[in-house]
């Protein structure tokens, strides 16, 4: 994917309104500054971008907070990682949700079955679920089947979060069907991820499925969904990134590194104490050297060479581009959370052996260097994932020291790992919700008070203007509908 991309996008997105004219005569009072219709790929770019937002945004900065990936150490972003927060942070957010992507991909869908094109209209749904089924797992019950469409319903109603998940199913079920139909055109460019290859959306849905049944804890669902999700890294769902300022930037480097520079650092967070050979709780061992993956996700030197606090890594030079460079992509759906999925809901559904073999899997992957930038490969760095073994999970051995039973080891290292791989994203912070009150999983100290948060807030603009909204509106303790038991 060339990452020049979205810069041509962009400018073919403005340019809309001169394309849209059949003639310079017709329709003199039309405003070509501001265009009533667009092509069904325009307004496919437009709804992708939308979940780029959702996705890469501010939800991803509070998340990556409230999960111990970042610590917010200024402006509202301390006053957030110490978990007060109001709904009017979350306006913007709530809108790239339900205007940006669930009503761009209604007018896609719409366009595209008006000419039968069901490629495009299984793109559009799988975009639409991904968005939607962030906003489910973040915020509980949301508007699902009367959202988006303001002239038949001015105050759509809230569904609860199960229902919607269980919607969320049926839609990717549709989008399969329609990529498995072979009936339509390629939406070429104006599809910033694959570029139109329905093979690649296809396992992108299947792997969607298996994560929205990881998180209503459906894990023998989860499993088979998985082993038909994305396969290769190759064929992962990323958000393409280049160096064109304030277009195609990744939005974790524009924020940590240029705009907010001081907001956002990792000093206090679990995640780099984990992936540091010489902290105390270092989760490296004979078989794991974490030097590379610690290097590539934090920094503790920025590129003046002035020493700073360990932050994420937003280095972006031709010899050293970390997790959160500006033309580094950004993972939405990816073989690393399949491989991961498989290896957890594995282990639970099917057995030991079953999610042994699925996590030795992921370790081959990352003793090759993993998602690691290619110059995090060069020998400056060390990586280690050899093969974990039965011996190694019984008590005693090297991933069971406190006698626990194999499963509950094996368990543990799958949610470490899980843990570390999602560093940054959103469901890092679902993953920990999920298995918080299980007798295995991450523990992580709340940054202020007692207790960890379980929510982000309803935007107020939606609670305001929404007549169907919650009240009372749950509060960041009040766990979701998924995790309240």
């Amino acid at each position: 994917m060339k990452t020049a991309k979205l810069t041509a996008i962009a400018a073919l997105v403005l340019m809309v309104g001169l394309i849209s004219c059949e003639s310079l005569v017709d329709d003199l009072n039309t405003d070509l500054n501001n265009p009533t219709d667009a092509s069904a790929s325009l307004v496919l770019t437009g709804a992708q971008l939308g979940n780029v937002s959702v996705q890469e945004g501010h939800v991803a900065r509070v998340a990556a907070m409230w999960s111990g990936y970042f610590t917010g150490t200024d402006r509202q972003y301390k006053d957030i990682y110490s978990y007060n927060v109001t709904g009017a942070s979350f306006n913007d957010v709530w809108q790239f949700v339900y205007q940006g992507v669930a009503e761009q991909s209604r007018l896609v869908i719409e366009k595209s079955e008006a000419t039968n094109n069901r490629l495009v209209q299984g793109i559009a749904k799988i975009v639409k679920a991904n968005a939607l089924g962030t906003a489910t797992a973040v915020w509980g019950d949301i508007p699902f089947t009367e959202a988006s469409d303001i002239a038949q319903f001015p105050n759509p109603a809230f569904e609860s979060q199960i229902e919607v998940y269980a919607k969320l199913q049926l839609l990717l079920d549709e989008a399969i069907a329609d990529l498995e139909s072979g009936i339509g055109t390629s939406p070429g460019a104006a599809d910033i991820h694959f570029n139109g290859d329905a093979s690649k959306w296809k396992d992108a849905a299947y792997t969607l499925k298996s994560r929205f049944y990881m998180e209503t804890k459906e894990y023998a669902l989860a499993y088979a969904a998985a082993e038909k999700g994305i396969s290769a890294a190759s064929r992962s769902l990323l958000v393409p990134h280049g160096t064109t300022l304030n277009v195609n930037e990744n939005l974790m480097y524009a924020f940590i590194a240029r705009s907010r520079v001081g907001d956002i650092n990792a000093s206090l967070s679990l995640a780099p104490k984990l992936l540091n050979p010489a902290s105390p709780t270092y989760r490296g061992n004979a078989k794991t050297d974490e030097t590379a993956r610690y290097n590539y996700h934090f920094i503790t030197v920025n590129s003046t060479g002035t020493v700073i606090p360990v932050s994420p890594n937003t280095n972006s030079s031709l010899t050293s581009r970390g997790l959160f460079g500006q033309s580094t992509s950004y993972p939405l759906v990816t073989y690393a959370e399949n491989m991961l999925t498989l290896a957890e809901a594995g282990l639970r559904a099917e057995g030991l052996a079953a999610g042994l073999e699925k996590l030795n899997l992921y370790r081959a992957f990352l003793n090759t260097g993993g998602d690691l930038d290619p110059t995090y490969k060069t020998g400056t760095y060390k990586y280690l994932y050899e093969p974990y073994t039965a011996a190694d999970l019984a008590p005693g051995g090297m991933l069971n020291k406190a006698g626990s039973t194999a499963d509950q080891a094996l368990l543990r290292e799958i949610l470490m790992e899980r843990y570390i791989t999602f560093n940054g994203q959103i469901i890092g912070f679902n993953d920990l919700r999920r298995t918080r009150k299980e007798a295995v999983s991450v523990q992580l100290a709340p940054s202020a008070g007692a207790t960890l948060p379980e929510r982000m807030i309803y935007s107020e603009a939606e609670i305001n203007s929404n007549t169907s909204a919650p009240n009372p509106v749950p509060g960041v303790f009040v766990p979701t509908p998924v995790n309240a038991n």
